[in-house]
């Protein structure tokens, strides 16, 4: 039956890696657990090995985790007769906005001002913002205008 020979904490090479060794004869088919549900191999998580004899060796590989990956990783190595599995914690980042407490007896969570969007609102703030900009426009206009027209002509008739 299999048996897991070596399994590693998180370590950072180019990726992170859970590095780990397993030994079956037969090999072994071998899958991951995230926090006890079957892991998904994506573009962020996937796991590299190579046979060597007996002997399984590879790395779970990371690239670029989140607090989303923190959790316990158990690796299961099952061939035809029997199956073994190890747990490791991965702790890969700190949660960005941790739970503030405070004098209440609930939980509140931060969220930054500027997430709170109310679109109504703004969409007025927005529609009040191009309304003064319009009319500071044609304030303008209508000065130069004035200007042009009255500042031409010299004070009490006098000439040059």
């Amino acid at each position: 039956p299999p048996r897991i020979l070596t399994l590693e904490e998180p370590v950072l090479h180019m990726d992170h890696c859970i590095a780990f060794a397993v030994h079956g004869n037969p090999a072994p088919t071998l899958h991951w657990l995230h926090n006890g549900q079957v892991l998904r191999e994506t573009e962020i998580i996937r796991m590299e090995f190579y046979q060597q004899g007996e002997v399984s060796e590879g790395c779970l590989l990371f690239n670029k985790p989140t607090h989303y990956n923190n959790g316990n990783y158990t690796i299961v190595a099952t061939n035809q007769l029997g199956s073994a599995n190890q747990t490791i914690k991965g702790h890969f980042l700190e949660k960005p906005f941790p739970a503030v407490s405070g004098l209440f007896s609930f939980r509140m969570q931060y969220t930054p001002k500027f997430l709170c969007v109310d679109s109504k609102a703004f969409s007025f703030q927005v529609s009040i913002a191009v309304g003064l900009a319009a009319f500071a426009c044609v304030l303008l206009v209508v000065l130069f205008i004035m200007i042009n027209k009255y500042g031409r002509r010299s004070k009490f008739g006098m000439k040059g």
